[in-house]
């Protein structure tokens, strides 16, 4: 009989019920658990856990059982508000996008035609995720004209309404308007341009009454990524008009510029004050915030973005502050909805981000009595700042106050991870080449984040340690000893010519002369290419783990979507891809600023990591504001920024050792190569429309390349005899333009 009762339970577990797949995801997501340790809890494949998330493949017997138990769990510990959206793959390439409804197909939020405009009136407590990206560029249309009531504020259609691509508001009803909205002025009325066409009238006289629409009655904001994390604040985009309107400049003077806002007794800050609202250190700036302090759980805060004031960085933003306002909504939505929304620069959100996916706290087991308290969030760098290693801190750190002054560091004293900077003179082979092809590297440094463990806590110091690659930290080693004319590819020594390689462990290319200080991924690398290492000493971090893996994939599925919106599909040949990348910013002007937007966050973030002194009446070896914060974490900067040279190297190498092709010149992540033809496919090895693997390819995925431009050899001799032999031709392949300086798209 107990055989029959197992049977029966052994049939029963087959058939564990379990949750939707995007379900599966958000309450991993939620207790910060990453994809590898659930695997190594079930034992089976990353790539297994990773198909259970997307609903290619389902769990089956005996991992099913625990599998449902897991989630079971942590469905008790996190429940659903309301039915979730659909997956996000979990996979380096999405199959295909979900598009998102026109603003004329999504539901009516009154009766009557296509309202355009609406007056919102209250808040709930219901959580969604925010929306899927969409699919392929569409057509702009324009909503009906829609007649004025007497309880409901309308525009005409001619007003500029959004296109019918902007990502329209969640289906939470807290933020059933969206992240944003832009105000301006028309007709006298203060207008509020939301995502998805809508377009609210504005009651509010004053800066202190528009905080409080916006927080009572506008319904903006963003539900949280993860169940730790909190909510995003509403953010208002204030025209010049709009400025006028509630007493603010539209300009800042030079002094109020320099100082990054306006003065503390300006008028506008006496009403915020008298109404009992505060701002942040950064002031009534460019992005400020205003807010109360926070009752329990209930936040009430509101974010200001001022183009005007210089807010949206035209390096990474380009003429997005010029636009009309619905086209300002749709692309600033656009970002929010597949990034975050907006909280200062490029580089301050990036940081943001991390933090959002990784909070410091979360809310603790209920104790005795039923309390939940706030407790450390494993996986995040928790809330007190932890100091770098002597050999991880810039100059002027407070760790370095005792060297003597203008003593500059060498090496053996300073971890120097940085990019490639690197050139050579052409051969004399490469002289008869007739052209010199770039190729450049998608989001390089997001493809280097990508797994990547790094240090969560502060470092341990370590006397003649043992090497491990899986311990994230600083290593002083000597690896003057390898020679890149002989190393191993898998299993085999491989040779090639290593006066035509740049050495992987210099930002500069040039070999090592001694001991210096180097992150685990370059160490590791050395191991790979087949030779010993033994560190003299070690900063390492035995608390770890891949904290940038949910900040790579968000970043990933955002640049992957823009892409696709603007026609670059990520499935696309590599013929199709170059043609597809031929002119693609053209195709909408707006999605190709949300791409440079994307890309400008993921190295800001990352160079925020190590931000130094700005101004703050800051003298050297004293603390400076960034060095309080948990995640001003250089040795995470250090570790992505050598990963990332490491891949590029290990790509170089493979090329060289298949094709005996070698580059003349590398800059941060574009390597320059002379050949005959004018194309990458001329030289890049594709048999049967494959690529080498562990080689070049080409494709819209991080990691993979494009085309960054061509020259022709005579321009690159040319350059460098007027210019000087030390000219990185990388730098200016793009356009051929010597004034240019920036080296990536």
């Amino acid at each position: 009989m107990s055989e029959l009762f197992d049977a029966v339970d052994a049939l029963v577990a087959s058939r564990s019920p379990l949750p939707p797949p995007a379900e599966r995801k958000r309450l991993r997501a939620a207790h910060g658990l990453t994809i590898d340790e659930v695997a190594t809890a079930l034992k089976v494949r990353r790539a297994t856990v990773s198909g259970w998330e997307s609903g290619k493949t389902e769990p089956r017997p005996p991992e099913r059982e625990a599998y449902a138990r897991l989630l079971r769990q942590l469905a008790e510990l996190y429940p659903a508000l309301v039915e979730t959206a659909a997956p996000t793959p979990d996979a380096a390439v999405p199959a295909t996008f979900t598009a998102v409804p026109a603003p004329a197909e999504a539901p009516t939020l009154s009766t009557g035609p296509a309202p355009e405009a609406v007056a919102m009136t209250s808040t709930e407590n219901t959580q969604t995720p925010s929306p899927a990206p969409a699919a392929a560029p569409a057509a702009e249309t324009r909503p009906a004209p829609a007649a004025r009531t007497s309880s409901t504020s309308r525009r005409p259609a001619a007003k500029k309404a959004a296109p019918a691509n902007t990502p329209a508001g969640g289906t939470d009803p807290r933020f059933e308007n969206g992240p944003l909205a832009v105000l301006d002025v028309e007709d006298g009325k203060v207008l509020a341009y939301c995502t998805g066409g809508l377009v609210l009238d504005v009651p509010a006289k004053s800066l202190p009454s528009l905080v409080d629409w916006t927080l009572k009655q506008a319904k903006l904001g963003q539900p949280k990524l993860v169940g730790p994390g909190k909510d995003a604040d509403p953010l208002i985009v204030l025209t010049e008009a709009a400025l006028e309107r509630y007493g603010l400049p539209a300009k800042l003077t030079d002094e109020e510029r320099l100082a990054g806002r306006l003065p503390e007794g300006h008028k506008v800050a006496k009403q915020l004050a008298r109404a009992e609202w505060k701002l942040t250190k950064r002031g009534l700036g460019p992005w400020a915030r205003i807010y109360r302090p926070a009752q329990g759980t209930e936040r009430a805060c509101v974010q200001l973005c001022i183009p005007s004031w210089d807010a949206l960085d035209t390096r990474h933003w380009n003429d997005a502050a010029q636009l009309p306002p619905a086209e300002l909504a749709r692309l600033l939505g656009t970002y929010a909805a597949r990034v975050i929304t907006p909280r200062g620069s490029t580089a301050v959100t990036g940081l943001e981000l991390m933090t959002a996916f990784h909070p410091a706290t979360r809310a603790s087991e209920p104790d005795a009595v039923g309390r939940r308290h706030s407790e450390h969030n494993p996986g995040g760098l928790g809330t007190d700042p932890v100091d770098c290693a002597p050999c991880e801190a810039p100059d002027g750190h407070p760790l370095l106050a005792d060297l003597p002054r203008f003593h500059q560091r060498t090496p053996a004293e300073m971890l120097m991870e940085e990019a490639y900077d690197w050139a050579r003179p052409l051969t004399d082979d490469e002289c008869l080449r007739r052209n010199l092809v770039g190729i450049d590297v998608n989001m390089a440094f997001a493809a280097g984040a990508n797994g990547l463990v790094v240090g969560l806590g502060a470092p341990t110091h370590v006397k003649a340690p043992v090497f491990d690659p899986k311990l994230p930290g600083s290593w002083l080693v000597d690896l003057s000893h390898v020679d890149l004319s002989r190393v191993k590819s898998g299993k085999e020594w491989v040779r090639l010519n290593g006066d035509l390689l740049p050495s992987p462990f210099t930002p500069k290319g040039n070999q090592p002369e001694g001991p210096a200080w180097y992150a685990t991924p370059t160490v590791a690398y050395a191991v790979e290419l087949g030779y010993d290492v033994a560190p003299i000493e070690a900063y390492v971090r035995y608390e770890n783990g891949r904290y940038l893996d949910a900040w790579y994939g968000r970043l990933r599925d955002a640049y992957l979507a823009t892409m696709a919106d603007l026609g670059v599909g990520a499935d696309l040949a590599p013929q199709e891809f170059l043609a597809a990348m031929n002119g693609y910013r053209d195709r909408d002007p707006e999605m190709a600023i949300v791409v440079s937007a994307v890309k400008a966050t993921v190295k800001g973030g990352i160079g925020k990591l190590r931000e130094r002194p700005r101004g703050e009446g800051w003298k050297s070896g004293q603390p400076w504001r960034a060095l309080s914060r948990p995640t001003w974490r250089p040795d995470i900067r250090a570790a992505v920024i050598s990963r990332t040279r490491i891949n590029m190297h290990r790509k170089i190498l493979k090329h060289a050792a298949f094709t005996g092709q070698y580059p003349v010149a590398i800059l941060s992540d574009c390597a320059l190569y002379a050949v005959d033809g004018t194309s990458p496919l001329d030289f890049l090895p594709y048999r049967e429309g494959k690529p080498l693997p562990g080689g070049w390819k080409l494709g819209v995925n991080p990691g993979l390349v494009k085309h960054e431009g061509t020259q022709t050899v005579l321009w690159g001799e040319g350059v460098r005899e007027q210019h000087g032999g030390d000219l990185n031709l990388a730098r200016y392949i793009k356009d051929g333009n010597i004034t240019h300086t920036d080296g990536e798209e």
